[in-house]
């Protein structure tokens, strides 16, 4: 892996612990459950790309 993959795959991994406190915060508060959907897509998303670029 070179240094710009695993730079991105950093950031990603900030953006997985970002985006399961809110997703987490949601389940609480249950007010929107169509956001609640998109949050859980764009994590599962996140997690994908980081298999991807650890697979290359």
């Amino acid at each position: 892996m070179d240094k710009k993959t695993k730079k991105k795959i950093d950031v990603l991994h900030q953006r997985i612990a970002t985006l399961r406190q809110q997703v987490a915060g949601m389940r609480k508060h249950n007010d929107d459950p169509n956001e609640l959907r998109q949050m859980e897509q764009q994590l599962a998303a996140a997690e994908a790309e980081v298999a991807k670029l650890k697979a290359q």
